[in-house]
């Protein structure tokens, strides 16, 4: 475990080799799951104030789904995620064939949505648990992403570094640092 600032930081994060591999995995973590992703209350009222833009990129189903239920739903924990079009694939998913991805990102990449994607997607597979004092940055194991593990070996790269701009999102690059340097003091990669 890293102390980095107020953040608890599992090896994992340096030992675990990972790259996404959407050719194999098809995109499974929009698609799969029993709740939607989690959402930062600023996130909400980005999705909110933006949505004219975001449903020219998702699909009509999932439109459809957005109109009836809202933007957003809550999972058992009563924690803020995306809603699931019947407890299926996230609402904001697109389909290119078979590749599910993220209308939020399609329009972010297209400059005409502010928000690249949900930030706990951003950080997928990192969970951060948050504490009283502080938070804990756990590395979460989900079956799906088993071809991202044999792609992260194959190419040696590690999480955190898979992760670079995930953390610099959450973290800032000062923090990111940080922990590159504890890393490596550590031996690691």
């Amino acid at each position: 475990m890293l102390v980095i600032e107020n953040c608890l930081v599992s090896d994992h994060l340096a030992t675990v080799k990972f790259c996404c591999d959407l050719k194999h995995c098809l995109g499974a973590c929009c698609v799969e799951g029993d709740a939607g992703a989690p959402l930062e209350p600023g996130e909400l009222a980005i999705i909110r104030d933006n949505l004219p833009q975001l449903v020219e990129f998702m699909t009509v189903e999932g439109v459809k789904w957005v109109e009836l239920h809202g933007i957003s739903d809550f999972d058992p924990a009563g924690n803020l995620v995306t809603p699931l079009l019947e407890g299926k694939e996230c609402a904001y998913a697109y389909f290119d064939g078979d590749i599910a991805g993220c209308a939020m990102e399609k329009a972010w990449e297209a400059g005409v949505f502010p928000l690249r994607k949900p930030l706990s997607c951003h950080l997928y597979p990192v969970r951060i648990r948050k504490y009283n004092t502080g938070e804990a940055v756990n590395y979460h194991e989900w079956h799906v992403c088993r071809p991202a593990l044999v792609k992260g070996r194959n190419e040696a790269i590690p999480l955190y570094r898979f992760l670079k701009e995930a953390l610099i999102r959450k973290y800032g690059e000062a923090w990111y640092t940080s922990l590159c340097e504890a890393i490596a003091k550590k031996g690691r990669t």
